[in-house]
């Protein structure tokens, strides 16, 4: 049986996604457990199911989020990946923040790898914002790496000073450790919207090349 809690969890991730006009909550199921939130259902793009995932994170008391949710492209939508590719290739090399001839792109059966190495973190996300939209792409995975040399307590300084800076981050509790360009952030957040900001954060320091993330919601 249901907890109260998760049953408050559930309804309030169904009436955020009913509110948003992003997405058809009709075709999207919800199931809370233990501060889990579990999304099934069929959508139409990616872009649909990427959305949905990013507006139920942002509710308050979601500790972890599965997305169970498929894409079924319209007749309309489905395209050969040579095409997929050719096109992601094109959106990569008309985005002004995306370096040229650094990235990569595979594409099987409509799910699109990003390749690559940028120095910046802020690329490898802009190379997926590129792709993400486009027609016939069911799925992406963005392997980009980031490459770039920093001393590691120049990265943890400046990390540390830009939680500090944070309106939504509560510093005290985050504590970050730094080794060459590997973070890992460890502590507890109030949401999840608190938790992305810290990764942000994390990645937006100079000489960053992984974040591992060890912050935990609490409930």
């Amino acid at each position: 049986m249901s907890k109260p809690k998760d049953i408050n969890l559930k309804h309030n991730v169904e009436a955020e996604l009913e509110w948003d006009p992003e997405v058809n909550a009709g075709k999207i199921g919800v199931a809370a457990e233990g501060g889990v939130i579990t999304l099934t259902g069929h959508v139409r793009s990616y872009p649909e199911k990427w959305n949905t995932e990013r507006i139920a994170k942002r509710v308050h008391g979601v500790q972890g989020l599965a997305n169970e949710i498929e894409v079924e492209l319209s007749p309309g939508d489905h395209l050969d990946d040579a095409a997929i590719v050719q096109s992601a290739l094109s959106a990569l090399a008309w985005n002004l923040t995306v370096p040229q001839g650094c990235i990569r792109v595979v594409a099987t059966k409509g799910f699109v790898t990003l390749e690559g190495d940028v120095q910046w973190f802020y690329q490898k996300r802009a190379a997926e914002d590129a792709v993400r939209n486009l027609r016939g792409v069911r799925g992406l995975s963005n392997q980009i790496g980031v490459k770039t040399h920093v001393r590691a307590s120049d990265v943890k300084s400046k990390i540390e000073a830009a939680l500090k800076r944070s309106a939504e981050v509560d510093s005290k509790h985050v504590i970050i450790e730094a080794t060459d360009g590997n973070v890992t952030l460890r502590g507890e957040v109030r949401s999840w919207a608190e938790h992305d900001d810290a990764l942000s954060a994390a990645w937006a320091a100079p000489g960053v090349t992984k974040v591992v993330d060890h912050l935990s919601i609490s409930e």
